[in-house]
């Protein structure tokens, strides 16, 4: 795959998940899950997705799009 193709996908990946960063869907919802508003779970699982999406971008492209021959192949 070629770089701008990784920088790309990244990018659409990033843009998901800050579209997702804000519960609107669950804004006026007054369930409550152990103790806790539901959309206190849905930051907790958003966090927990995003740790692991920048794991995986660390490990895998970093420096993609800012470094010469940044990437895994650099």
């Amino acid at each position: 795959m070629t770089d701008s193709a990784r920088a790309l996908g990244w990018a659409v990946v990033a843009i998901v998940l800050v579209t997702l960063a804000v519960p609107w869907f669950l804004w006026g919802s007054s369930t409550v899950v152990a103790g806790l508003p539901v959309w206190i779970w849905w930051h907790v699982g958003w966090l927990a997705l995003t740790s692991a999406v920048f794991y995986a971008f660390t490990r895998t492209d970093w420096g993609l799009g800012v470094e010469p021959g940044g990437g895994p192949d650099g």
